[in-house]
């Protein structure tokens, strides 16, 4: 089928899970077998009417869809502003109901003339008339993500644009544990009126007095800062901003990262964060505390109780779940509210915390990373992603565990006796012991030249070879269907060519990191230099061993999986002792490379690229230059700053709603969105588990998440005895991995248990003191009611 070679792009009907149509194929030729095919996104025309039409005729992109019958009413009540903005020459007062009378009348009035029927909420409207004077940073923060997306949009032709109109609306954040009435709303000639005019000088005054922790000051933690620079949090004689972040600012963070400046390169995030926004509001002076601390286990003598107690909430800026899932646990500890998000690209979402009213962020978890099955990356890769994933092991194989396995041969004592056993990979690792340290070890650049293009053949031609030697092109499964075939593509060996740049690349990256790891001098070497290390070189010729086994199928059980178990005493004795003694080499050491994905001068992008692109050349797969390689292998989230401005936008909205004090869940919202589609999508919180059992009183109700048992430092009888007034009974009870009771343990072994207080009896059964930090102890029970049924509790915490 020729005719299809480089053919315009063809329709896919999907007839089955194995098969598709494109078609009519007739004039195209007979089809043999095989044939690659690459899916095309086809551009699609959306057709927009005039202002003047859609204004009378609206189509709406719903924000919310509890709030479905809004757009309509919201579109007819702009119209109206419009029209007493145009009238009486200035916007309606704040909390003005005569004003507001107007609005909704000419609400109604356009409404008749368009001939359209809407039943309004003339709450909606009066708020509508209420806050057209206010300005508020989140929504200035949500619209101009949104507005910036669409524009981009415009540009670039990428993505679905917006059609046609989109009202969104926070009315459940209004406060309402503090006045609003038209005194408290007028302006005051301050930075915040636009904030008053909506919220009123009361709230203004509790916005002001917040205690706030934020974790993190990059892409979301930089737009964070700035939107509570904006709406004056924690300038109040009571307030306080505290920033923690541990990395420093790198070039790349500048397209995204908006308080950071070139100058700032190589400077602490949070301490550049800090001064931008003082800059920005000099009310924040004396009220922002930068820290440089990963909030860890490590670092809970810094974030101690007293810290977090002295806090009235957490907002999490954070990059990985570890991180996050920490500052979870220390929030449902300390009974604090968290707001968390995080942004994907175009995808954002965002979610409430609560004590005693909310799951907590650990509740729930993503699905698990993508990760590729080990026989595709070996023997069988069919997209760029499966070269790149292979090629990026290939860099740890070949300088980063080598390196470290080095190292600790050379400086752990008896490690041929001790970890080497335990590792279950004895002959792999003495034989790149052996190599690393004798046969190759390289002491001039020549050398390292000539370990590289040796490492090219073994991978790109010598595998290969090895690979059709075991799977032949012509050979067919036990069902007679051929083996290369549905995604395992058939390979071809590569032929060295210094010519051609993705093999000269790869042995100038391979030459480097090579030399790096033995101290040798490679810089500022040329071509010429290269080539000349490589005349007089022998490679020698390669035959396939038929001894080698290759799994051809994921489902199959590994056939080298339990080779290591067989090793021969006497064969591996006989490379022991070819190793070089390690005092002996006093003083060598390995530099093992660390692998950093942003230096353009250290080869490690430049190796990662020319290997996976020779893999790619090896099956016939589209190569990806450096800037995709970059991408995937360094693992970067993209992050883009519409994104990231609306998100952080709606984390404010519910920031407000926690500074109220706002208890009914259902007026809390975590949201979901997708610029690119675009969708939003907004959901209640989902309440925290609850568990019920038989107390000596009736049904006792406990909070899963939030509650907890509160004892002092009593003796574990005392507890025991707590839990029996309760109507439990203890059955086991542990601290971290120390089982400090159980009831089936013998009576000699309790009888000296029962009187120790619960700090004394931690320390004796860890045999380890509890840090002087330490204020209190988390311990875990067990337990039963009183029919013996067993109850999940929550745990106990101590005082001590």
């Amino acid at each position: 089928m020729e005719g299809l070679n480089g053919c315009e792009p063809r329709k896919v009907t999907v007839k089955g899970p194995y098969t598709f149509s494109i078609g009519d194929v007739s004039g195209l030729g007979q089809y043999k077998k095989g044939g690659l095919y690459q899916q095309v996104k086809m551009p699609k025309t959306i057709e927009f009417k005039s202002i003047t039409h859609a204004l009378k005729d609206p189509e709406f992109v719903i924000s919310d869809f509890a709030k479905f019958d809004r757009p309509q009413q919201l579109h007819i009540g702009f119209q109206a502003l419009d029209a007493f903005a145009k009238s009486q020459g200035r916007l309606p007062r704040p909390m003005n109901d005569e004003d507001a009378l107007v609005v909704i009348a000419s609400a109604k009035e356009f409404s008749k003339q368009q001939g359209v029927e809407v039943e309004f909420d003339d709450k909606l409207l009066k708020e509508l008339s209420y806050q057209a004077t206010g300005d508020l940073n989140p929504m200035a923060a949500f619209f101009g993500g949104l507005t910036a997306q669409e524009v981009l949009k415009a540009v670039s032709g990428k993505f679905h644009p917006i059609k046609q109109f989109m009202y969104f609306d926070a009315l459940e954040a209004l406060p309402t544990n503090s006045k609003r009435t038209e005194e408290l709303c007028a302006p005051t000639g301050s930075r915040y009126d636009g904030q008053i005019a909506v919220f009123g000088r009361e709230f203004q005054e509790k916005i002001a007095n917040v205690k706030q922790f934020l974790v993190g000051a990059g892409a979301i933690g930089c737009e964070m800062l700035k939107n509570w620079a904006m709406i004056g949090l924690g300038t109040g004689p009571e307030g306080k901003i505290f920033v923690t972040d541990m990395d420093s600012i790198e070039k790349s963070n500048l397209n995204r990262q908006f308080l950071f400046r070139p100058k700032d390169v190589g400077q602490m995030k949070s301490d550049c964060a800090a001064k931008a926004v003082q800059a920005m509001n000099p009310d924040l002076e004396g009220h922002i505390v930068s820290l440089k601390d990963r909030v860890s286990p490590e670092t809970e003598e810094i974030f101690n109780e007293e810290f977090w107690q002295g806090l009235d909430g957490v907002t999490n800026a954070l990059d990985n779940v570890e991180a996050r899932t920490y500052v979870d646990r220390r929030c449902v500890f300390f009974h604090k509210p968290l707001l968390e998000s995080g942004t994907l690209g175009t995808k954002g979402n965002t979610q409430v915390v609560l004590p005693r009213l909310t799951e907590s962020y650990s509740s729930s978890q993503d699905p698990p990373e993508q990760s590729f099955p080990m026989c595709t990356l070996r023997s069988f890769p069919n997209k760029i992603e499966h070269t790149i994933a292979w090629a990026r092991e290939l860099f740890e194989s070949s300088f980063v565990k080598p390196a470290e396995t080095v190292n600790l041969y050379l400086t752990q004592p008896n490690y041929l006796d001790t970890s080497l056993k335990q590792s279950g990979n004895e002959k792999a690792t003495l034989e790149m012991l052996a190599d690393f340290l004798k046969h190759e070890r390289p002491l001039t650049f020549e050398d390292c030249v000539q370990w590289a293009r040796m490492l090219f053949e073994k991978q790109y031609n010598n595998a290969i070879q090895q690979l059709l030697y075991n799977f032949p092109k012509d050979s067919v499964s036990s069902t007679g269907t051929p083996f290369w075939s549905g995604p395992k593509r058939a390979p071809d060996p590569l032929k060295f060519d210094p010519e051609n740049p993705t093999h000269f690349s790869f042995l100038e990256a391979a030459t480097n990191l090579h030399a790096f790891n033995y101290s040798i001098n490679a810089k500022g070497k040329s071509k010429a230099d290269y080539l000349q290390a490589l005349e007089g070189m022998i490679v020698p010729d390669f035959s396939p061993d038929s001894n080698v086994k290759i799994q051809a199928d994921e489902k199959e059980p590994d056939p080298n999986a339990d080779n290591t178990a067989f090793d021969d005493e006497s064969e591996l004795g006989n490379i022991k002792s070819q190793l070089p003694e390690p005092k002996t080499l006093a003083g060598f050491k390995l530099n093992v490379v660390e692998f950093e994905k942003d230096d353009d001068t250290n080869y490690h992008i430049d190796f990662i690229t020319a290997a996976s692109n020779l893999r790619a050349e090896n099956y016939k797969i589209e190569s990806a230059d450096r800037h995709k390689t970059k991408f995937i292998a360094g693992k970067i989230i993209p992050a883009i700053a519409t994104t990231t401005a609306l998100v952080t936008g709606l984390v404010i909205l519910e920031l407000y709603k926690i500074i109220d004090g706002k208890t009914d869940i259902e007026q809390y919202k975590n949201g979901f969105v997708n610029l690119a589609l675009p969708f939003f999508g907004f959901s209640e919180p989902i309440a925290s588990p609850k568990v019920e059992y038989n107390g000596p009183n009736g049904k006792v109700t406990l909070d899963k998440i939030w509650d907890r048992f509160e004892v002092g430092d009593i003796t574990l009888q005392e507890l025991i005895d707590d839990f029996e007034k309760r109507g439990l009974s203890i059955s086991m009870l542990s601290s971290g991995v120390s089982l400090l009771y159980a009831s089936f343990f013998p009576p000699a072994k309790l009888k000296d248990r029962y009187a120790l207080k619960l700090s004394e009896l931690v320390e004796t059964i860890s045999k380890k003191p509890i840090p002087a930090h330490q204020k209190e102890l988390i311990f875990e029970v067990v337990t039963e009611d009183a029919e013996g049924e067993d109850v999940e509790v929550p745990y106990i915490k101590a005082r001590i």
